[in-house]
Formats: structure tokens, sequence, C-alpha cells
């Protein structure tokens, strides 16, 4: 908060700007700020507002828009009360207030009461009088609700223990042996509420007792009575009609100092109802444990678990019969899960039964388990409602029959075979061979074709000119071609010796013709497993590759001539605005030195600025070419977005205008991303304000949105990124849409659809080259006329988002004490900069042209507070290597890069060691002698 109320702007407040605040104001800010516990300062009558961490957090969704408000106009719920309070602590008089009420929406979803602790304290100012209020809030809401909820329950409690009247309470008086017990506990024992209340003999309760049981109660009570331990036990009640209760009795005594027994709370049930259910079930059970055990078909109840696998991916046994081990062949089974008992085939049984479970449809089947090898008729049902996720399952072991089936199917299966075998094996050869299109050849284990069909032979005439016949060897057919006789060789020799393949190779006689062949080989079989040989299938395949060659040509000229028009649409676009910069910068130069020169200095701050801001808007043009070319240096840290967002959400509304509705939707539970936080906001504001144009004039709904992303590997390859976890941020609009041919160009440099002079067309190349940057992606998904969503995919860093620190309301002045600084910079004007301003804030500045120079500096035995380096230095010695040579003779010294250009691969991909840090140009001077204070006194 210290941040941002240092950066509001107070002049638009009754307040006026920080300068002119009275001490007593600033102090109690100061105070303030510093406090852990939510605190909110009320100013003047109006009662600014201007609060601290903690009360941010109070204030929910109307923070930040509540800073510098009036508390009528921040919290309008409840103005009369704050116009109440501030009148009656700016009089001089302190106000406490304990759980007061207040009704507040927080949320943005309308008032809601909540409850607090307020002690409003009067601020004097420099004159004594109370000039503001200080509040000191701690919400009590949740502890207030609770006392109410715990008083409810009490006498929901107690209300319905009169109504159910089978819980009864006593209080035994033992060495007055009278028992005082509520009307619940007299009802049941048959004892007059009224009596029993005043104190009763505890005989008058054991009168009730069955006979059965009275003396076993009375020994347990003595038990307890001498041992000091609790009593529980479970006896019957007559009642006066003659109906038998049971009840349950629990109690406990307590001694005095000297170990007698001076008190015996309890408390008794009556489980009257419960025990019949006991008895009822218990004879189901034995009814159904007599059968389960005695069937002769195996019999199990299995339980589904959500597994590695997923929902309902896995079951455990929970009962099963003996007859389990006897049909199934696996032993105590109960207790263990299918994946760890049968692996291997653990699926397809879960699949199976979870369908049952999950439809509640009976299946009957026949299926083998593996790893008995024994096959089983099964029938399964479910038990009870599916968030049981029991199924019972009864089968039997079938395998003998199973058996014999398949012996026989074998037999017949084995008369068939021998029957067709002798007709197929004949017919195979020319079945395959001759109406194949392609060139087939087939060879024995010796080289020798076994079969060769037509085509293959007269393309084996045409490049060789020889005819190729069944019987021949083939190396004896072209042994007057020596280098293809070892090549044809080589390839079938491979054939003969490996599984199948595929090779495109060249062959023919030079002198004739040759060709390129994709040529498939397969080993040749017999029927018992034997290799007898090889065949081949053979394509022609010299134009397919001549056609590839061309169309790898074509792509190369026609990348080549996409990347000579981006330049050149890129390097106009630069020289075009740079020229219109530039010519502001000279322009204003060459005024202001004919004004100096005529000793005319009224107004020439105009020429000043005009020059400054056109330096500016490069240096800002700069950068967006740096972020478009993925070159700019940038401050990765662990971010939140939603709170980036919510920071920005204020600023984002002012503006897109009234005029376009702002919906915030954050996703719940988002996962950190490490990114530059500044130009991530210079992205968001970027893609808001397209979105604006895009809607104007008539205006519309903005959403942006955050969500946690897990892309696997198609949908990491839509979208151009390594399969992961990712947060996407998504800015949608309702405006006019894009064709597929302005998305194809949204990204180039300054391609723009707006109207001359609105815009660079740099913004969304600086939001691609950002994103890119820092590892993730940006996507358009949009249509004509039907808005535009804009999505950037950011990858998840796994840690917690950093934690801004409040900082003080006004930086330090730079303040050098003649501490040496060292500054090497080639370009000269940039050197005599610096040295002057470290000159006039008071540090001793040495300076070398090139980083050889400035090594000898640093060899010497001069003392050397801190180095001020250029990253890009002539003469083979970067700033990194200097700093790391620099480092090696003085370990603790202190480097500042400057840089004009991201050079990641010289100071370590954006990692900097401890005691370095980077400023990149164009930099502000003061802010350069700040950061040279800070590192110098850090």
């Amino acid at each position: 908060m210290a941040r941002r109320i240092g950066a509001f702007d107070w002049a638009t407040t009754p307040l006026g700007p920080i300068a002119t605040w009275p001490q007593s104001l600033r102090t109690a800010v100061g105070l303030m700020v510093a406090a852990p516990n939510p605190i909110v300062l009320l100013w003047g009558l109006e009662g600014v507002l201007i609060y601290n961490d903690g009360y941010a957090r109070f204030a929910g969704e109307r923070h930040p828009q509540l800073l510098g408000m009036g508390t009528r106009e921040g919290w309008p719920e409840i103005a009369e009360h704050n116009d109440r309070m501030i009148r009656r602590v700016l009089g001089g008089e302190p106000v406490s207030l304990k759980d007061q009420q207040l009704v507040l929406d927080r949320r943005g979803q309308g008032p809601e009461p909540a409850w607090m602790d307020l002690d409003y304290t009067p601020v004097p100012d420099e004159t004594g009088r109370p000039a503001g209020v200080m509040v000191f809030v701690t919400e009590t809401t949740e502890r207030f609700l609770a006392d109410e909820r715990s008083r409810v329950r009490e006498e929901r409690l107690d209300m319905a223990l009169d109504i159910g009247g089978g819980v009864g309470v006593w209080d035994w008086d033992v060495p007055n042996d009278r028992v005082y017990a509520d009307k619940r506990f007299a009802r049941l024992y048959g004892v007059d509420p009224r009596m029993a209340s005043d104190g009763a003999a505890i005989e008058q309760f054991f009168a009730a007792m069955h006979a059965g049981d009275a003396e076993r109660v009375q020994g347990e009570i003595s038990h307890a009575l001498s041992t000091g331990e609790p009593f529980r036990s479970e006896y019957r009640l007559v009642q006066a009609d003659g109906e038998v209760r049971w009840v349950a009795a629990l109690g406990r005594p307590e001694r005095d100092a000297d170990g007698r027994t001076i008190r015996f709370p309890g408390v008794t049930f009556d489980i009257t109802e419960r025990r019949r259910t006991d008895e009822t079930l218990a004879e189901r059970e034995l009814r159904y444990r007599t059968l389960f055990e005695t069937i002769d078909e195996g019999f199990c109840v299995i339980e589904f678990l959500d597994g590695p696998e997923g929902p309902l991916s896995d079951y455990v046994h929970v009962e099963a019969n003996a007859a389990y081990e006897a049909n199934a062949g696996i032993s105590n089974v109960v207790g263990q899960k299918v994946r760890e008992m049968v692996p291997d085939e653990a699926g397809s049984w879960v699949e199976l039964y979870r369908g049952v479970l999950t439809s509640g449809q009976p299946i009957r089947f026949e299926k083998e388990l593996e790893a008995t090898g024994r096959w089983l008729e099964l029938a399964a049902f479910r038990v009870g409602d599916p968030e049981r996720r029991q199924v019972a399952v009864l089968f039997k072991d079938l395998t003998d029959r199973k058996q014999a089936e398949r012996s026989l199917q074998a037999l017949n299966a084995t008369l068939e075979h021998r029957v067709a075998e002798a007709v197929a094996e004949k017919k195979l050869w020319a079945d395959i061979i001759e109406s194949a299109d392609a060139f087939v050849q087939v060879v024995d284990r010796e080289g020798r074709w076994l079969a060769i069909n037509n085509a293959s032979a007269t393309e084996f005439e045409r490049i060789f000119g020889v005819r190729p016949e069944a019987g021949q060897k083939m190396s004896d057919a072209i042994a007057h071609l020596p280098g293809e006789a070892a090549a044809v060789k080589a390839i079938w020799d491979r054939a003969l010796a490996e599984a199948p393949f595929t090779e495109v190779q060249e062959f023919g006689d030079p002198s004739r013709d040759r060709r390129f062949y994709e040529m498939r080989y397969y080993p040749l079989m017999s029927a018992d497993g034997d290799r007898l040989g090889a065949y081949q299938i053979v394509n022609d395949v010299t134009d397919r590759l001549a056609e590839q060659a061309r169309l790898r040509e074509a792509e190369e000229a026609l990348r080549q001539s996409q990347k000579m028009e981006a330049i050149g649409q890129l390097t106009g676009g630069i020289a075009h605005d740079f020229n219109n910069l530039l010519a502001g910068i000279i322009g204003s130069l060459e005024l202001l030195s004919k004004r100096l020169s005529e000793n005319r200095l009224s107004g020439i701050e105009r020429y000043i600025e005009a020059a400054s801001g056109s330096a500016q808007r490069a240096a800002s043009l700069t950068q967006r070419l740096l972020a478009f070319s993925r070159r700019q240096t940038l401050d990765p840290r662990p971010t939140d977005l939603n709170r980036l967002i919510g920071g920005m959400e204020d600023l984002i509304r002012r503006s897109v205008g009234p005029a376009v509705e702002v919906e915030v939707v954050g996703a719940g539970g988002l996962w950190t991303t490490r990114v530059d936080p500044s130009q991530l906001e210079n992205a968001l504001l970027n893609l808001c304000i397209n979105a604006r144009d895009a809607m104007a004039p008539q205006g519309g709904r903005l959403t942006i949105e955050t969500a946690n992303k897990w892309l696997d590997d198609r949908h990491a390859r839509e979208r151009d990124l390594p399969p992961g976890q990712y947060v996407s941020l998504c800015v949608t609009d309702t405006g006019t849409g894009m064709t597929p041919e302005i998305i194809d160009k949204a990204f180039d440099p300054f391609f723009t659809t707006k109207p001359m002079g609105q815009g660079t067309g740099l913004g969304l190349s600086m939001v691609h080259g950002f994103v890119r940057q820092s590892g993730g992606q940006v996507r358009i998904y949009s249509e004509a006329g039907d808005g535009t969503t804009m999505c950037l995919y950011l990858p998840r860093h796994l840690g917690a988002a950093d934690e801004i620190d409040p900082e003080a309301l006004t930086a330090a002045e730079p303040n050098g004490h003649g501490e040496t600084v060292l500054v090497i910079d080639d370009e000269p004007t940039v050197r005599m900069l610096i040295v002057e301003v470290l000159g006039e804030a008071g540090y001793h500045v040495l300076q070398a042209e090139d980083g050889a120079s400035g090594l000898e500096v640093l060899r010497s035995e001069m003392a050397i507070d801190l180095l001020v380096t250029d990253v890009g230095l002539p003469g083979g010695l970067n700033g990194r290597q200097v700093a790391d040579a620099a480092r090696a003779l003085r370990p603790d010294l202190k480097v500042l890069f400057v840089t004009g250009y991201a050079e990641n691969a010289v100071i370590g991909n954006g990692h900097l060691e401890p005691g370095m840090a980077v400023i990149t140009k164009p930099f502000v001077v003061a802010d350069l002698a700040a950061k040279v204070t800070e590192m110098i006194e850090g």
C-alpha cells in the first residue's frame, strides 16, 4: 500500500498533493502503513480514506477504488454511521465499539452483515486540534456467528431431548445417597419427575430394573465406585405397563482430594429399537453366512476404489467364501486388490464389473482367468445403491468343458487345413507374383530366384541388360557389373538375415539407366517356421523423389521471398517511425541552439520537452522491436495473474471508457507463472485497448479470464508448445472480429487495420514477442462479426508468487561519499553522461573506453566500489567477460551492466549472480544514479 499511496494522484482529492500534506498527516500515514493490523485513516470532515494492507484485505472488492474517496462515497451503505463517528471523534471523544454490526458490500455481490470491534482515535494536527480519525478494525464476524450457532445448537439439543424422551441425565450425590435426575431419566425408571429433580434414593431407581440384570448392574456400579473407573452397562427396565425396554448407561465417579467418591454423574439412552434391529440383523446374517459357506459355487463381494488409473479403476475383495479358491484357484483373496492379484488382465475385469456398478444391470458371461488358466462361468450384480461401490459375483469352474471343446475344434481345424494346404500352396506364388503391379522377386537362401513376376523381369532387363530366370543365381546374372553385383548381394544378404525392412536405393547400369527404387523385404517361412528365403516388393520412386526435391526448392524460394517481404515491411516501418521521431528531435535541438545563440531563453522549455518526448517515443519503439524479436531484457518473477489483474482493473476500466462493460473472471486455485510483471501489464493493457477499438463506437463487453491448462500432446501441438501445465490469460470482446486473412498477419510488425495515425502496428507483435520470449504462446480465436478472443499461454511455475513489500512513500536521493566507480563504455557520449551524473552525485569516477583498458584498472591496487560496464564492448572482450575476470580478482566487486540490447548469453540467460544488476538503455540519468546508490549502500 505504501507504493500505491505514493503513486496516487492526491491532487484530485481535498488533501492535495503529498508534498503539501502537513507533517501530522505524513506521520500518521507512515505509522499506519507499517502496522500489520487493519487500520484506516479518515482525514477531515469528508473522511478521506487512506489505509494499509490489512484494511485493503478487509475491504475486499472495494479496494483499490476506496483510496482517496470520502467515506460517504466509499461506503454509502454506512454513510450515516461514519458521519456520526467522525463528528464525535473530531470533537475530541474517542469511541470504542464491540461486536458492532455493519451491513457492507465487500465482494460485489450485494450488502452482507459483518461484525467487528472498532476503536476510533482522534489524530491532532500541528495546532493540537483533532484533524483526522484513526480507526483500528478487528473483524469478529466468524467468532460472533460461531457463538450464535453454539447457542442455537444448545437450544435445539435441549428441544430434541425433550421431544425424543429417550435420553436421560442423572447426578448421584453418593455421601447423601440422593440421585438428582431430569424428567426423561425419571420417566424411564418410573420415578416421579418432581421427586427426581429434588433428589431420590438410589433404591427407587433400582426398583424398575429387570430381575435378570439387577445383580450384575449393582456389581458393575460397586466396581466403578471402588476403582474410580468409568461405568458402562446395558440392561432392561420394566415399565409400569409391563413393557420391557433396553437402556445403555454411561457414568464416571468423581472423587475429592482424599480419594472419597462424592459424585457419580451419568447419562442413560433408550436403545430398545437398536437392540431389536441388531437381533433381526443377526438372524439374517446367520442365514446369509450359512448359505455363503455351504454353496459349491464361488462367491465374493468386491468394492471399487479410485486408483492411479482414475476413478473406479481398481477393486478390492471384501468377502469371499471357501469355494472361491476351489473354483478360481486363488486363495486368501479377501483384502487383495485385483491389480495386485492379476496385473496383466485386471483392466478387463475392472471394465466388466464397473459397468454393472454404474448401470445397475446384472450380467452373465464366460471368461478365462489367465493367471490360473481356468475358464469360469460368472454372474455379477450390484449390491445396494451405487454409493456403496459394491458388486457381488457368483461363479463356477468350466475349465474341463472348455478343454474338451477346444480339443474338438483343433481336430476339425487340422483335418480341414491339411486338405486345403496342398491346393493353396501351389496357387500362392501365382496369386502373389503375377497379380501385383509392383516388381516382385522371391529368392532362396542361396540367392537363386524361386519366382519373379513379369514386371520385375522386364525392369531388371531394362536397367541391367539381362533378363532373369527362375533357378538362376542373381550374382551370376549381373557378374559383368561388379559394383552393381556387390550392392545387390549386400541388400539381399540383409534380407535373408533380418526381419522385414524397407530401403530406398539407386540401381542400374550407368550406360543404360539408373533409377531409385523403394524396396520392401520380407522373410519367406515354411509351415514349420523355418526360413526358406526372402521376397521383395519394389516400386520405382525416381519421379516421386525428383518431385519432392522440386517441392523443397520451391518451398525454400517461397520462404526466402516471404522473409525478404517481412524484412522490407519491418525496415520500412522502422524508417518511417524513426524519421518522424528524429525530425522532432533534430528540429527541436536546432531551434534550441538558435534561441541560445540569440540569448532568447524565454519558452525554450517546450523545445527541450519536444526533443525529450520524441526520444522517449523512440526508446519505446526500440523496446517494442526488441519485444517483437524476443531480445528485450526481462525481469521474470513468480507472478499471480489474478493479483496482477486485480491491481490493474481500475486502470483498464478507465482506459476502455464507460461504453465498455468490463468483467474479470479469475480462476480459483490459479497456478503461479514466472514472467516479467510490468511487461505482462503492458501486454494486457494493449490487448484491452485493441478490444475497445474493435467495439468502437457503440461499445460492448470485455471479459478478462484466467484458467489453469494442462496441455496433452495433441493440444500442445495445436498451440506450438511443449506438453505440460500452463496458465492462460484470455481477453474476449464483442467487437467486429477478424477474418482468417487478418489473423494470419496480426502479429506482423507495422501491420494494422486502424486508420492512418491511430496505431503503429507494433502492439500485437510486441505482445507475441514478449510471450514467446517468456516460454509461452499467443493464440487468436475469432470470426468476422462474432468478436475476438486473444489467449496468452504461460508456463506454470512450481512455487509461490512473490509478495510485494511495502516501500517508503518517497525514494531517497542519490548521495555519494567519494566511493570509487569504474565506468567502461565504448560510446564517448554515453560515457561522458554517466561520468558527469555520478560525479555530481558525489562519487569518484574512473573511465575506460573498452574492456581491455578497463581490466587493466581492475588489476591495479586501486580500491573500486562498483563496476559500471556496457555489455556490448568492442575488441573481443564484452562486458560480462570483463566482470567475470574482475570478480576472479575482486570476489566482492559489485557490477552494474548497461545494455541497449538483451544479450542473454552474456548476462547469464537472464539470471545474474548476487551483487550484479542490469539497467537498459536509454535510461533516465536520475534512475542510473539512484541504482548506483542502491547497489553501493546495499
